[in-house]
């Protein structure tokens, strides 16, 4: 069972998003000054100093913030522990069933499935915020607190499968031992600032690791439709276990939650760790809190990238040099009712593209520069919302307005 931690290949491609920033000259006095205690200089050394105080005036100025920060937030991280005892709607039995009606055979019945993460109180009220992929098709959760034994039951409030969040609340929890985080914000995070990841690497339980942020233009498939993603790189050491733990800044304030790594293939930090940003869990942490999942709506289209095809390909089927090609159509889908057109026939990697569908070439008025970008605006948006569309059928262009919706694509296609 995948529970630990989301691997990417390392292979994988990765595009580019983008992030605001602000001068680095800010990042001591923004990210330190009124959130954690002053870092204060130590009187020059005399005969009677002792060893300690010698040891603490040698710390740099950098690993006096970190242990001001592990000392003021460990207390909100969370140890979570999930049971997965292989019901109905578990995982291993939805891949029971799926082989059984593929292949005519199905996988033994296996015990239960026992694994670990991280997690971390968001408010007063004990609500903990994790991965979607900790939690997911749990049985059974509990979880403990930093410097305890003792466990606790919990369950799910609310679930984002889409973007790989989870909100669970444990029950019973003593008054006074609930230490919420303080959300930080996407804003004024510049590459170089300090990142402190905290969780349970392999489950060695309240771990800190230290880097920093290495790119907040990075996209990467996140969540249960695997959608690339906007999400913060971090060098801090990532490992399977530290899922749902804080990314922290310098102030001791959540800048991510940490979801994924690449890995060159042996399972463990590679130097890359990717975090779902705060501003998407400050979006979606109201929803969460109303419990329930959080659904996203779907066009109901299969597509491909224009860019794919070469330019004597694009100009012999009058395709623009960028643009989504339309090659499908769900019936009933939003795509659908909206009258978008797919191609005469498909269009796979590798061959000649065929008339008929439609190009989209821009979403809400922004030019579709790659057809990655069409998922990624659609996720972002509710349902309810509509969508603005520029569609060139036959040499034309067209807005097409699209009611956004849940849609279930067939089995196979998801």
């Amino acid at each position: 069972m995948k529970k630990n931690l989301s691997l990417l290949a390392l292979t994988g491609t990765l595009a580019l998003g983008a992030f605001v920033g602000f001068e680095l000259s800010e990042r001591t006095s923004a990210q330190v000054t009124g959130t954690l205690p002053a870092t204060t200089t130590s009187a020059p050394a005399t005969s009677g100093t002792s060893a300690t105080a010698e040891a603490s005036r040698a710390r740099t100025q950098s690993e006096t913030n970190t242990v001001q920060v592990v000392k003021a937030r460990q207390g909100g991280v969370v140890y979570v522990e999930v049971t997965d005892r292989g019901g109905d709607s578990s995982p291993q039995a939805q891949l029971r069933r799926d082989l059984q009606e593929r292949f005519g055979f199905e996988l033994p019945q296996q015990g239960p499935q026992e694994s670990a993460g991280s997690g971390f109180f968001v408010n007063a009220q004990g609500d903990i915020l994790t991965n979607n992929h900790v939690v997911e098709g749990a049985d059974e959760i509990t979880i403990r607190l930093h410097g305890s034994t003792q466990t606790y039951a919990a369950k799910v409030v609310g679930r984002a499968p889409d973007f790989d969040l989870a909100l669970i609340r444990a029950e019973g929890l003593p008054a006074g031992t609930v230490r919420p985080i303080p959300l930080g914000q996407t804003e004024g995070l510049e590459v170089g600032l300090k990142a402190i990841a905290l969780g349970a690497p392999f489950g060695l339980e309240f771990s800190v690791s230290e880097g920093i942020i290495s790119s907040l233009e990075r996209t990467v498939p996140v969540g249960a439709k695997g959608v690339e993603q906007n999400v913060i790189q971090t060098d801090a050491a990532i490992n399977p276990g530290n899922s749902g733990g804080p990314l922290l800044d310098s102030a001791g304030q959540v800048i991510g939650v940490n979801t994924q790594i690449l890995t060159g293939g042996i399972g463990q930090s590679a130097g890359v760790g990717f975090a779902v940003p705060v501003d998407t869990v400050r979006r979606l942490l109201p929803q969460l809190q109303r419990g329930g999942e959080v659904q996203t709506p779907t066009l109901g289209l299969g597509f491909r990238d224009v860019a794919s095809f070469t330019a004597e390909e694009r100009e012999g089927a009058g395709l623009p040099e960028q643009g989504a090609l339309v090659l499908q159509v769900y019936p009933g889908s939003p795509a659908e009712r909206a009258g978008l057109r797919g191609s005469t026939a498909p269009a796979g990697q590798g061959e000649q593209p065929v008339p008929g569908g439609d190009v989209i070439t821009a979403v809400d008025g922004q030019p579709l520069e790659d057809a990655a970008d069409l998922p990624r605006a659609v996720i972002g948006k509710q349902i309810g919302d509509t969508l603005r569309l520029t569609v060139q059928r036959d040499g034309q262009l067209r807005e097409v307005t699209v009611p956004l919706q849940a849609f279930a694509l067939p089995q196979g296609r998801q």
